[in-house]
C-alpha cells in the first residue's frame, strides 16, 4: 500500500427516509491506495485548477460520487500538471522526473470515449488533492519541452482546453459540413458558462470566427475583451433564468423572464445583423436553454458538454427540424484529443488567461468554500500541492 496526505471527502449521512445528503466537507487526513499495477504511474501533484465537478462532488449534487463509486471515502481532483515519481513495469510513454498534464478519462470504451472521470465517477481513482496519487499511463500527456506556457496555465489546461477542443472539433465540423464561405460570411460563434465556453470561444476568434462571450461580473467582461472576443454582459437580461412551473403559475415571473428574454434577444439581433447566432455554445441548460434555441441562425448548432444548471430539457422536434438546429453532446475527449489540443496550445499560443491568485494547500478548504459561494472571479482557480 502506498500512503499520503491528502484532502479527502468522506460518504455523507442520509436525512432519514427522504435519500438527500447534506453537503460535505473536505478533511487533511493519511490516505492510503493499492501499490503500483504494470501500466500505472506513481506522481506528485505540482499545481491543481479547481473545476467545476469538484464544487459539485463536495456539495454532494447532483449525486454523492462516494455512494455512486460504492466507496466510504474519496479523494478528488481532476485537473492539474504532475511529476512521474515511479514507473509501472510496462510503462513506455513516460519516465521518472516527467513533467505530465492530466488527462482525465477515467475508464473508456473500445474507441477511446470516456464513461467516466478520473477523480469523479471512477471508482478507486485518487485525485490531485493528494500529496502522492497514481494514474494509468493513458491518463498522462507530455507537458512540451521548453513550453512557451507555465505549468499553472497547463494545469488549467488539462481539463477544460481539452474538453473544448474535442467538442469545437465537433460543432465547427458540422457547421463546415454544411456551409462554405460563398454561402455566407464568417459564422457568429457565442457562449455561455465558464472557462471551457472561453476556451471553445477563443478556438472560434482563431477560426476567424465572429465570437463573442457572456458574462456577468466586470472582471470577466474585461478579460474577454482583452483576449479580442465581444463581451456580453448577462447582467442586461438578467431575468433570463428559465423555470417551466414558475412561467406557468407567476405572473410576474412570466412577465419578468419574458422581458429579459426580449431583451437578450434584440441584442443578439443587433450583433449578428439579424442572422442569429451560428454556434451557441451552451454548458449552462435549463435556465437559458429557451432562449438559446430561439436565438440560433438557420441553420444553426447548440454545443455542450455539460450540464451546469438542469440536467432534463425538451424541445419541439417539428420546429428544429424545420430550423435545421443541431445539437451536439460531448464527453471531455478521446487521447489523440488531448495530444492534438496539447500541439496547437503549443503552436498557437491557445492557453488559460490566469488572472487569480494562487491557492496553497493549507488554502484549499478556503478555495472550495469560495468556489461554492461564487466568490472567485477568475475562470481559472489555481492550488498548488507540492513544490515544482
Amino acid at each position: 500500500m502506498i500512503k499520503t496526505e491528502a484532502w479527502v471527502l468522506h460518504e455523507g449521512p442520509r436525512n432519514g427516509n427522504s435519500g438527500k445528503v447534506e453537503a460535505g466537507e473536505l478533511k487533511r487526513e493519511e490516505y492510503s491506495f493499492p501499490d503500483l499495477k504494470e501500466h500505472e504511474v506513481l506522481v506528485e501533484p505540482l499545481y491543481g485548477c479547481w473545476e467545476g465537478n469538484m464544487s459539485h462532488a463536495v456539495q454532494r449534487s447532483p449525486i454523492d460520487i462516494c455512494r455512486q463509486r460504492g466507496e466510504e471515502k474519496v479523494v478528488i481532483g481532476n485537473a492539474g500538471v504532475v511529476r512521474v515519481l515511479q514507473i509501472g513495469e510496462s510503462v513506455n510513454n513516460v519516465k521518472e522526473g516527467d513533467c505530465c498534464l492530466v488527462f482525465c478519462n477515467g475508464e473508456w470504451d473500445e474507441l477511446g470515449y470516456a464513461k467516466t472521470i478520473y477523480a469523479y465517477d471512477s471508482p478507486a481513482t485518487v485525485g490531485l488533492l493528494a500529496k502522492r496519487t497514481k494514474l494509468h499511463e493513458k491518463q498522462l500527456i507530455h507537458i512540451p519541452a521548453n513550453t512557451r506556457h507555465s505549468l499553472q496555465q497547463w494545469a488549467a489546461f488539462s481539463l477544460r482546453y481539452i474538453t473544448a477542443w474535442a467538442n469545437w472539433k465537433v460543432a465547427y465540423g458540422m457547421w463546415k459540413l454544411q456551409m462554405t464561405g460563398e454561402d455566407c460570411p464568417p459564422p457568429h460563434v457565442w457562449g455561455w458558462g465558464g472557462g471551457v465556453s472561453l476556451a471553445e470561444v477563443t478556438l472560434a476568434k482563431l477560426a476567424g470566427c465572429q465570437a463573442a462571450m457572456i458574462s456577468a461580473g466586470d472582471k470577466r467582461l474585461d478579460l474577454i475583451q482583452q483576449m479580442g472576443i465581444m463581451p456580453i454582459d448577462r447582467r442586461n437580461f438578467g431575468g433570463l433564468d428559465f423555470e417551466e412551473a414558475k412561467y406557468k403559475s407567476d405572473k410576474s415571473f412570466r412577465g419578468a423572464y419574458q422581458e429579459s428574454e426580449k431583451v437578450f434577444l434584440n441584442i443578439v439581433n443587433e450583433h449578428t445583423s439579424g442572422s442569429g447566432v451560428s454556434i451557441f455554445i451552451d454548458f449552462i441548460g435549463l435556465p437559458v436553454f429557451r432562449a438559446t434555441l430561439k436565438a440560433l441562425s438557420r441553420p444553426g448548432i447548440i454545443t455542450t458538454a455539460g450540464w451546469k444548471e438542469g440536467m432534463n430539457l425538451s424541445t419541439l422536434r417539428a420546429i428544429e427540424c424545420m430550423n435545421w438546429h443541431t445539437h451536439i453532446h460531448t464527453h471531455y475527449a478521446r487521447y489523440h484529443d488531448g495530444l492534438e489540443a496539447v500541439e496547437f496550445a503549443e503552436q498557437n499560443g491557445w492557453a488559460p488567461a490566469l488572472d487569480g491568485e494562487d491557492y496553497g494547500w493549507n488554502d484549499i478548504p478556503r478555495l472550495a468554500q469560495e468556489h461554492i459561494d461564487g466568490a472567485i472571479s477568475t475562470y481559472f482557480p489555481i492550488y498548488q500541492v507540492n513544490p515544482v
